[in-house]
């Protein structure tokens, strides 16, 4: 004899009313940083080509030889 299954009327709700919907920006934010740096690795020249601080490229080649070990 099989057994009844009790179904609920209602959907099953979360309990603590939190809301999991995210505002616009949590979402492109981090699209936009990755397609930033995505055009970065593809092009380098283009990330070089502003003037400046020495330092800044001097860091990005000492982090360059760093993740080539």
């Amino acid at each position: 004899m099989s057994a009844r299954t009790h179904t609920r009327p209602h959907p099953a709700t979360t309990g603590a009313g939190v809301d999991s919907r995210l505002p616009w920006w949590a979402l492109a934010l981090p699209v936009l940083a990755f397609v930033a740096l995505l055009l970065l690795i593809r092009n380098p020249a283009d990330a070089q080509a502003v003037g400046g601080d020495p330092t800044i490229p001097q860091l990005l080649r000492h982090a360059r030889e760093l993740l080539a070990l």
